[in-house]
């Protein structure tokens, strides 16, 4: 029987680069801010913090890719 070469492992489809990094840290740190204003009891600027770090800004971190 011939032997069968083995396919040369696909390229990884996440590629992150410096823009995926800022949306990163602008994530944590929206979110960190919104955690501490939560904790001084704002309870208008603390949600809507908190939803833009994980809704918005975590997910461009994780999704966006420049080609």
């Amino acid at each position: 029987m011939a032997r069968r070469k083995k396919k040369a492992a696909p390229e990884p489809s996440l590629k992150f680069s410096m823009v995926n990094l800022w949306f990163a840290l602008g994530g944590l740190a929206t979110i960190a801010l919104g955690y501490f204003l939560l904790g001084q009891g704002s309870i208008t600027l603390a949600p809507v913090l908190l939803v833009v770090g994980y809704v918005v800004l975590l997910p461009l971190a994780i999704i966006l890719q420049r080609s």
